[in-house]
Formats: structure tokens, C-alpha cells, sequence
């Protein structure tokens, strides 16, 4: 069996090849530079939105990775009022989703605060507010008392992909992890965030929750990265679709004698990505603003502010009255004359397909 990355007399003094990785990492700095400056030059809800739109894929991308999905709205409603920032109509939130959303939130806007063992266990506590993870009872709010080992397959027949830390050393470990973490100003802290990630993994400290919580810690040293709790990029939403070659670098470097360069790549360039997709994300929060800008002296009643907000988000499937109906908690036919009534205003339009349903998609404005 070829030895884990922690049996090696070098553990964790990591290496790597600064040339590899000098294009990659300023062409990351500099995409950042350039979305925040993007955003500082729009108004202040524009900003909120895109804010709010970003922290909510944050949380529901990270737990989709662990295969638990989150209710977007539920999600949004629930970072919505911890920011501040006013939602139409705020939602009933789910406890296990309140605990995920206060750790993302304290990572990002209480960046600059140190990050301690309390802290992380507050955390993990947040996390699993029932102190199960589905139907097992798991050591909460504390290190693990058991052997961690990462398995896939049925029962009988598992594989085993990685064993953790062995359970009497994880308290030394993450002793030395959080020092490093709270005093080594050496690098810079995207960086930091990029060993942090892959550090706190191997250790594994916690019975479950360590990749969501792996995540709010870069999160947290990309914010100090910025110097800014605002965040305009999810690397979780990223994660997701390269989640394949997530598990298979983590895999892979696992074993090495302490050269993380093949990590650290995957890492910027997952976070490059993240950068550059965002700028799908900003266009849709940009058109949303640019609409209600045009519209703002135009007289729309609440149950179509709802609908409208709901399709430039994207609204998903085909917006018909009876759709409409049974959102805006109406009849059809109070839905059919607002739907006219938006018609009118050349807000709205029917899309030209015929047949027997009839569909309305929104005028180019």
C-alpha cells in the first residue's frame, strides 16, 4: 500500500514548483481585480443582488457536492436576512439549512477574525444541528473519537479511497494547522487558501462535514485575499461541475512525499474558472437592474413583481397563466389580466409557437 502524505518524515512541510504556477496565479489575481473593480463601478443594489445570488450558489453548490440539496429559495431568503439586504416575501428556512448558511456567512464576513478551534467547532455544530448526519449519530461540535476512511461502493464490497489521521494524533495536527493558519503571513493568502483546502482534508478532523467546511476556510482566506466579506464568484458552484477532478487530484496527491504543485494548479485554475464564469452570473444580475431601472416609474403590482423577478432569474420551463396561477397564489383569471395588463405595457409578450398552450416570454428591452 503506498504511503499516505502524512507518513512521510517531511509532513507538512510542503513543496512546490513557484515557474508552474507564476502565469497561472497572476492571471488569477488580475481576473479578480477586474470583477471587483466591475463592481464597484455599479450602483449599490446591483451589487447586493449579485452578492446575494453568489453567496446563495456558494451554499447550495457545497452541499450538492456531498450529494445533499439544499432549497434554493429557502437558502436565498435565509442569506438575504443575515445581510440585510430586503427580499419580497422571505421564506420558511429549514434548520439544517440556517447552519450551513452561518458558516458561510461568518467565514466571508468575519474574515479577518482568527480562525480558531472554537470557532471551527461552532461550525461543525452549525452544520449538524440535530448531531446526526442522516440517519447516524456522529461526535459533534468536537474532533472525531474514531478512524476516518473514505469509501465508495456497497456493503461488502467497499473501497477504500483514503484513511485519514490516525484519531490520537488529530488534535496535534490541527493545533499545528490552525498556528499556521492564524500566524504565517508569508504568502500570499490565495495561496494560503489553496494549501489550506487540501491540508485540512487530509487531516479529515471531524465524523463529516470536513469538505464543506475545507471550503468555508478558503472561503475565508479568499476574502482576506480581497481584503473584502463581499463575494462575486462561487469556487463551490466550480468544484461542482470539475468535481471529477477534484476527487482525482486529491487522489493523487495524497500519496506524494509533499509536492502539492499538481494541487495548487487544479486549485487556480478551478478558481480561474470560477472568475470567469461569473461574468454569466453578473450579466443576468446587470440585465435585472437595467430592467427595473427602465421600469421604475411603471405602476406593476406585487404578484408581478414576483413573477417578473422570478423570470429574470431564469425561470425554469415555460411561463403560462396557469404557472402564474399557481405561484402568485391567484386565480387563472386574475393571472390572465396581469399577464395582459404587462402585454400592454410591452413588458410582456406571447412567444410564437402556437399550438394549444400559450406561452409569454419578456420583450427585448
Amino acid at each position: 500500500m503506498a504511503k499516505y502524505i502524512y507518513q512521510y518524515p517531511s509532513w507538512p512541510n510542503f513543496t512546490w514548483n513557484d515557474e508552474a504556477l507564476n502565469a497561472l496565479f497572476g492571471e488569477v489575481r488580475n481576473l479578480q481585480g477586474k470583477i471587483s473593480g466591475q463592481m464597484n463601478s455599479v450602483g449599490f443594489t446591483t451589487k447586493n443582488e449579485a452578492a446575494l445570488t453568489t453567496f446563495t450558489l456558494d451554499v447550495v453548490k457545497s452541499s450538492a457536492i456531498e450529494g445533499e440539496h439544499l432549497n434554493y429559495e429557502q437558502v436565498r431568503s435565509s442569506i438575504a436576512k443575515r445581510l440585510g439586504i430586503a427580499q419580497a416575501g422571505f421564506v420558511n428556512v429549514d434548520r439544517n439549512v440556517e447552519g450551513v448558511v452561518d458558516m458561510v456567512i461568518d467565514a466571508t464576513q468575519n474574515y479577518l477574525q482568527p480562525l480558531t478551534e472554537a470557532r471551527l467547532f461552532g461550525w461543525h455544530a452549525a452544520l449538524f444541528p440535530t448531531g446526526h448526519s442522516g440517519m447516524h449519530k456522529i461526535d459533534v461540535a468536537q474532533y472525531r473519537t474514531g478512524p476516518m476512511q473514505v469509501v465508495s461502493g456497497a456493503m461488502g464490497k467497499e473501497k477504500i479511497h483514503y484513511e485519514a489521521v490516525e484519531t490520537a494524533l488529530v488534535k496535534a495536527e490541527m493545533d499545528k494547522f490552525l498556528t499556521w493558519l492564524n500566524h504565517d503571513n508569508t504568502l500570499d493568502p490565495v495561496l494560503k487558501a489553496a494549501i489550506a483546502h487540501f491540508w485540512f482534508i487530509i487531516i479529515h478532523p471531524f465524523d463529516d462535514g470536513n469538505g464543506r467546511i475545507a471550503r468555508a476556510i478558503a472561503d475565508l482566506l479568499i476574502a482576506r485575499a480581497e481584503k473584502s466579506s463581499e463575494r462575486f464568484y462561487s469556487m463551490s458552484s466550480q468544484i461542482l461541475v470539475e468535481r471529477k477532478q477534484y476527487y482525482q487530484v486529491l487522489q493523487k496527491i495524497q500519496h506524494c512525499d509533499g509536492d502539492i504543485t499538481a494541487w495548487l494548479m487544479w486549485f487556480m485554475n478551478c478558481l480561474k474558472n470560477a472568475v470567469l464564469e461569473t461574468q454569466n452570473t453578473l450579466k443576468n444580475v446587470m440585465q435585472k437592474a437595467l430592467f427595473w431601472k427602465i421600469h421604475e416609474n411603471t405602476p406593476i403590482n406585487e404578484r408581478q413583481r414576483l413573477m417578473l423577478n422570478k423570470v429574470l432569474d431564469g425561470f425554469d420551463g415555460k411561463l403560462k397563466s396557469s404557472k402564474w396561477a399557481k405561484i402568485a397564489k391567484c386565480s387563472t383569471d386574475t393571472a390572465l389580466r396581469d399577464i395582459k395588463d404587462l402585454q400592454d405595457k410591452k413588458i410582456l409578450k406571447q412567444e410564437n409557437q402556437g399550438g394549444r398552450s400559450t406561452n409569454y416570454v419578456l420583450t427585448e428591452f
